[in-house]
């Protein structure tokens, strides 16, 4: 069964950003409590995601590739305003990779860190640029800020 664990922190440096980032577009077909279905476009190809409900920061995640053209379709005539669009950076840190999201549109100002672990309890490095630890926030998840984007968030 595939399973995604991840933690996910704000970030407050910016050294990432010496690496080079991806623009990725997301486009939510489904939002609900048990489950979540997204489309995705970026670094030319195209992706259909199913994640089921977290449990701590384990989740089930089905994810296939599809044509970009079919992915990009999708996004555009079945998500309606439920998008996503962020930079992706990848940043190799001891032994793991972060992944680094600054996002774009709605969502501008938000920098969000995800670390994903091959197994519960997996020791990582936390680099000084990671702040405050948000995977318990749902505010925080890709699927919650195409719905909620961080521009309506009340300071």
């Amino acid at each position: 069964m595939p399973t995604e664990i991840e933690h996910k922190f704000l970030v407050t440096g910016d050294p990432w950003r010496d690496y080079p980032g991806i623009r990725y577009l997301q486009g939510y077909l489904s939002v609900a409590k048990h489950a979540v279905v997204r489309a995705r476009v970026g670094g030319g190809k195209g992706f259909i995601t199913i994640k089921g409900a977290a449990s701590g920061p384990t989740r089930l995640e089905y994810e296939y590739e599809i044509p970009e053209s079919e992915a990009r379709e999708i996004i555009e005539r079945l998500c309606g305003s439920q998008i996503v669009d962020k930079t992706r950076y990848r940043v190799p840190v001891g032994a793991c990779t972060w992944e680094v999201d600054e996002f774009h549109g709605r969502n501008s100002g938000l920098v969000v860190a995800e670390i994903e672990l091959q197994f519960a309890g997996q020791e990582f490095e936390k680099p000084d640029w990671i702040g405050d630890n948000v995977s318990e926030d749902p505010r925080y998840s890709n699927a919650m800020l195409a719905v909620s984007p961080f521009d309506t968030w009340l300071p």
